[in-house]
C-alpha cells in the first residue's frame, strides 16, 4: 500500500477516493487540479438539490437511491471484464454497507440539520480513519496522527458545548447522523485500502449499488417514504445522477496526478462553498464557538496529510 494512498484516506469527501500511487510531487496538472476543485465544488452544494427535490414531494432516502442508481448504470460499462471484479467479496460487500449508510446519512442529515454543522461534524472523518486503520490494519499511530486526533476531539468539543450546563453532544438527530456518516466513510476507504488489489472502478460501483440497495432496503421496508417524482423532479434527478457519476471519474483523475497533502488542501474548498451556499440559500449562520471548532478540525483534516510523511 502506498503512503499516499494511506494518508488520502482521510480527506473527507463521499466515496472512495484515495490516491494513486504513481502519485508524486511533480507540478500538479491543470486537469487534475481542475477535477479536485469541482469535486469540492459539487459536494459544497450538493446538499440544495436535495432539499429541492424534498421539497417537490420525494423524501431524502428515496432522492439518493435514485440519483445513485442513475450513476450505477453509468458505471456498469466501465467494470473490468475479468476475475478482478470478484476479487474479496467480502471486503466489497463491507464497502457497499459503508458507503450506503454514509451517503443516505449524509443527504439525510443536510435535508435536517445546518450545512456546516453537519458538514464539520462529518469531518471528523479523520479522526475515525485513525481509530479504524489502527484497529483493522494494525497502523502505528504516529506524532501527527495524535495531534489529529486532539485537535479533531477539541474541535468538536468547542463546536458541540452547550450553553446550558451539558456533554458536548450533537444537538439533534440530524447532527447524529452526520458524524455517523463520517464514521462509516472512514470505515469504507479503510476497508478499501485493505482490498488494494480490487480495481478501483469495482470499488467505486460497490458504493454506488451500496447506496441503492440500502436506500432499497430502507424504502421496501417502510422505513422511509416512497413518493413517486414528477416531472421536473425527476429531471433533477437524473442530471444529478449524472453529475455525481462524473465527478467520481473527475476526482479518481485528480487524486491520480495529486499529492495526498496537496489534494486534502484542495478538498477544503467544499467548506468554504458550503459556508457561502448555506449562508446564500438557506440563511444559515455560523456562531463564534462554530467558528473556533470548525477551525480545528479543518486544521485536523490539513495535519492528516502529514501523517507518516517522515517514514
Amino acid at each position: 500500500m502506498s503512503e499516499e494512498a494511506r494518508r488520502t484516506g482521510g480527506a473527507a469527501q463521499r466515496g472512495l477516493y484515495v490516491s494513486h500511487p504513481g502519485a508524486g510531487t511533480a507540478s500538479v496538472p491543470a486537469s487534475a487540479l481542475a477535477g479536485l476543485l469541482t469535486g469540492a465544488l459539487v459536494w459544497g452544494l450538493i446538499w440544495y438539490p436535495y432539499r429541492v427535490i424534498e421539497s417537490a414531494g420525494v423524501g431524502g432516502v428515496a432522492a439518493t437511491t435514485l440519483t445513485y442508481l442513475v450513476a450505477l448504470l453509468c458505471a456498469i460499462p466501465g467494470l473490468p471484464r475479468s476475475r478482478a471484479v470478484l476479487a474479496q467479496p467480502g471486503a466489497l460487500v463491507v464497502i457497499g454497507l459503508a458507503a450506503g449508510g454514509c451517503n443516505l446519512g449524509y443527504v439525510l442529515a443536510m435535508l435536517g440539520g445546518e450545512v456546516m454543522r453537519v458538514l464539520l461534524l462529518f469531518y471528523l472523518a479523520p479522526l475515525w480513519t485513525l481509530v479504524l486503520s489502527r484497529a483493522l490494519l494494525g497502523e502505528r499511530i504516529d506524532r501527527a496522527g495524535f495531534a489529529v486526533i486532539v485537535l479533531a476531539v477539541a474541535g468538536a468539543f468547542t463546536m458541540l458545548w452547550p450553553d446550558a450546563p451539558g456533554m458536548p453532544l450533537p444537538a439533534n438527530r440530524a447532527e447524529w447522523i452526520g458524524l455517523a456518516a463520517g464514521a462509516l466513510f472512514a470505515l469504507g476507504n479503510v476497508v478499501a485500502r485493505k482490498a488494494a488489489e480490487v480495481p478501483i472502478e469495482v470499488k467505486s460501483f460497490a458504493v454506488f449499488a451500496g447506496v441503492v440497495g440500502g436506500g432499497a432496503a430502507l424504502l421496501l421496508g417502510g422505513a422511509a417514504p416512497i413518493a413517486m417524482p414528477g416531472a421536473a423532479a425527476s429531471l433533477l434527478i437524473l442530471l444529478m445522477g449524472l453529475v455525481l457519476f462524473a465527478v467520481n471519474l473527475v476526482v479518481q483523475h485528480g487524486l491520480a496526478h495529486t499529492p495526498a497533502n496537496q489534494a486534502i488542501v484542495i478538498f477544503l474548498v467544499e467548506l468554504a462553498v458550503a459556508a457561502v451556499s448555506s449562508w446564500l440559500l438557506a440563511g444559515e449562520t455560523l456562531g463564534a464557538r462554530e467558528w473556533s471548532g470548525g477551525a480545528m478540525i479543518v486544521a485536523a483534516s490539513l495535519l492528516s496529510g502529514r501523517i507518516g510523511a517522515g517514514r
